[in-house]
């Protein structure tokens, strides 16, 4: 539906076919038995039913089409990577609650995730003897950036060797994480815990404006993902920040400039939560036209719009080069 309106407003004139995510690109992030368990209990459904490992209900169709959401980001990415632009992955169900051996809020297999690590494998150069580990990477750096109502804990729980994340999202909303943030070595967690009621569509568009550059500064990525969840908007019936859609254009021309000056313009969006039809086209029209190189981006917010407690823990955390787990950013 969304694709179809799109198409009618003349905005949406490329595509790229997508693919099915192979065992060994999904393994990377999830267990063997876990994807087993997926097919399993998906296989001949004659009705919705929960999966076993958590609150998201699937049917017949639910592992073909999650194998095919997480191939189309991996596509998405391949794509941004080898030209330097823009790609958006309009793909579900979402992923970045999917834990390694958990499915659970809607997502069955973490799109991010997975599209992060194809990425970083293709660049991993080694020796025939030496066995190949997740994050064995040479300038295959990822910063996946989460503007989602609710806390991507599955993104989260694989970070690390190479892949850096940050998030703002709603608090204690579910799935009830993302209250710290910390870094590993190089990597960072950046969570930035927002109050779950209405908060203005500045001050969320300034956190962006002001955070991202400093979260990319300290990972220096080669590619910029987005988990672009839209239920942060006004009248979403999952979400609700109370934000206008308007901010969708310059969350768009921020991320835009950081993907310019760090990854030549590199930025994969992948579609996670957002269930307002109207929102959800808006929104996404909005960053089609924003991320075209021959648009002005919109005029940043007011950056005192950002508490200032917030980023001076933020700054704090990233001047950390020993690691070990810090407070809340909020």
């Amino acid at each position: 539906m969304v694709a179809a309106r799109l198409r009618e407003s003349g905005l949406l004139t490329q595509t790229i076919p997508a693919r099915d995510a192979t065992d060994a690109e999904i393994e990377r992030i999830h267990t063997a038995e876990y994807l087993e368990l997926v097919e399993r209990e998906t296989s001949g459904l004659t009705n919705p039913r929960y999966l076993s490992t958590g609150d998201t209900v699937v049917d017949a169709r639910s592992y073909a089409a999650a194998r095919r959401a997480a191939g189309g980001a991996i596509v998405a990415v391949e794509t941004s990577a080898g030209n330097g632009e823009a790609v958006f992955a309009l793909v579900r169900p979402p992923g970045h609650h999917a834990e390694p051996a958990r499915g659970m809020g809607f997502c069955l297999f973490n799109n991010v995730a997975i599209a992060a690590r194809a990425y970083q494998s293709s660049r991993v150069t080694l020796s025939p003897s030496t066995p190949l580990r997740t994050g064995l990477v040479e300038g295959g750096r990822v910063l996946i950036a989460d503007f989602d109502y609710h806390h991507g804990n599955g993104t989260e729980a694989v970070a690390g060797h190479g892949l850096s994340y940050f998030s703002t999202h709603a608090y204690p909303a579910y799935p009830g994480t993302g209250a710290t943030s910390y870094r590993r070595g190089s990597d960072i967690v950046l969570n930035v815990p927002l109050p779950a009621v209405e908060i203005p569509t500045e001050t969320f568009v300034a956190i962006w404006e002001q955070m991202l550059p400093i979260v990319a500064q300290a990972v220096r990525p080669d590619l910029l993902i987005v988990s672009a969840g839209f239920d942060y908007v006004a009248g979403d019936s999952v979400g609700d920040l109370g934000v206008g859609v308007e901010a969708a254009a310059p969350l768009a021309a921020a991320i835009r400039r950081t993907a310019e000056e760090h990854c030549h313009g590199s930025v994969a969006y992948v579609l996670e939560g957002g269930y307002d039809l109207d929102a959800l086209t808006g929104s996404i029209a909005s960053i089609i036209v924003v991320s075209d190189a021959s648009q002005t981006p919109p005029v940043a917010a007011d950056p005192k719009a950002v508490p200032r407690e917030m980023l001076h823990r933020t700054k704090a955390m990233l001047r950390n080069s020993q690691g070990g787990t810090q407070g809340a950013t909020n």
